[in-house]
């Protein structure tokens, strides 16, 4: 298990993060009524975490293949 957490600890870091920022939007600039993502917290904290674990994602794999390269 901590393997795990070792192996893909840049995407769960990206994935945190942008639950944060999802909610920090939601509260300071999400819409009350209308909305189907940034009407309620926690989707849009969980389209943040989503995009977070994505972006951290291919950043991750840019990261790995950049030192096998260097290697």
């Amino acid at each position: 298990m901590n393997s795990f957490f070792q192996k893909h600890k840049l995407t769960i870091l990206g994935a945190t993060m942008g639950a944060i920022g999802g909610y920090i939007y939601w509260y300071f600039w999400g819409c009350l009524d209308g909305c189907t993502i940034r009407s309620v917290w926690w989707r849009m904290s969980l389209w943040g975490a989503l995009m977070g674990g994505l972006l951290a994602s291919m950043l991750s794999e840019y990261i790995a293949k950049s030192r096998e390269k260097n290697s």
